[in-house]
């Protein structure tokens, strides 16, 4: 009887195991609450460490020792699979970018959690990472003003695009703000109308549409979807669907922002060789896609990266760092990336 206990253990961890590895396999990656297992693999890589640790210990025990033995094989399969899986994202942390040039773009993601980080450490940050694109979700338009007045006076200025939900309520929760920066070399920039007014746009909190008025340069999208909480999977879901159809396949695209999604929650997302829709992702195309954005509680490597930057096949990557957290109160760390323009 034990050792059918064990078979019938080892089974179903095994079969857990898979479905955690590749979630995407069994159509699981937006079901909870695999959602939210997956969503770090870095802890996912420490649970396996300590159930074969676990398993390894179980082995001087001899009634034991064949149950043991099978839980330690499926716990060191999956623990590198999902170390190996990290390893090819990347989990350079060295905050290095290459040498900017005239035509390099560098997009920066940042939720500021509303008020918890000043204008003045966007303002500094954004100077010292030399962005031309900024997206802040949570951050208000008023903060926003503040932030281009610092940057002007730095010689570093930027447009301030907005969109709220709900304006009429005057204390309403940052969370239904989000806030764009364009530098003026990349031209003039307007937020399109169902953008603003919500016809077209994510479920609870905004994304911000912006596009160039005289219809050169990328679309900037400036991301931000609600949380995949159990009550909010289905909006969650469709938010992601959204994000995706604002990246179709010939447009000139950039995508940044909070997605709170991995790429493994995207995999049935992707067009045209794209991760979500035909944007790619800049993280993982340059060596940094594994490092966590949230939470800055914990390590990064152990974090989950639901903050990302994404483009179409004109941008290439050449760069990106996952900024450690600043005094500031955010749960999220700052993302920055370098595209260049690619060559046909």
């Amino acid at each position: 009887m034990l050792r059918l206990i064990g078979i019938l253990l080892t089974v179903l961890f095994a079969i857990a195991t898979a479905i955690v590895t590749w979630p995407q396999f069994f159509h699981l990656e937006q079901t909870f609450p695999i959602t939210q297992i997956v969503a770090s693999r870095g802890v996912l890589v420490l649970a396996y460490g300590a159930i074969l640790l676990l398993a390894l210990l179980l082995l001087f025990a001899r009634p034991l020792r064949g149950f043991a033995a099978s839980i330690a094989v499926v716990a060191l399969l999956g623990g590198g699979a999902s170390a190996a899986i990290l390893a090819l994202r990347g989990v350079d942390m060295t905050q290095a970018l290459p040498q900017k040039s005239s035509s390099s773009v560098r997009v920066l993601a940042w939720n500021t959690a509303g008020e918890a980080v000043s204008a003045d450490e966007i303002a500094t940050t954004i100077v010292a990472q030399q962005a031309d694109i900024v997206a802040l979700p949570e951050t208000t338009e008023a903060v926003g003003e503040d932030i281009a007045l610092k940057l002007r006076d730095a010689g570093h200025p930027m447009w301030v695009h907005h969109v709220q939900y709900r304006p009429e309520i005057t204390k309403g929760p940052d969370s239904w703000q989000t806030t764009v920066l364009i530098s003026p070399a990349l031209g003039d920039y307007s937020v399109i109308p169902s953008s603003a007014d919500g016809s077209s746009n994510t479920s609870s909190v905004p994304s911000a549409v912006v596009m160039p008025v005289d219809g050169e340069g990328p679309t900037v999208v400036a991301v931000h979807t609600v949380a995949p909480r159990q009550d909010e999977m289905a909006g969650w879901s469709e938010d992601l669907r959204w994000v995706a159809d604002q990246c179709p396949a010939g447009r000139n695209v950039i995508l940044a922002g909070d997605f709170n999604a991995t790429l493994d929650h995207m995999g049935a997302l992707g067009t045209a060789g794209g991760d979500l829709g035909a944007c790619r992702d800049a993280a993982s195309r340059s060596g940094s896609g594994a490092v966590g954005t949230w939470p800055t509680s914990v390590p990064a490597l152990v974090g989950a990266p639901i903050d990302h930057v994404m483009a179409t096949a004109q941008w290439r990557a050449s760069g990106s760092a996952v900024l450690p957290a600043g005094p500031g109160g955010s749960d999220h760390r700052a993302l920055i990336t370098q595209l260049e323009r690619a060559t046909s």
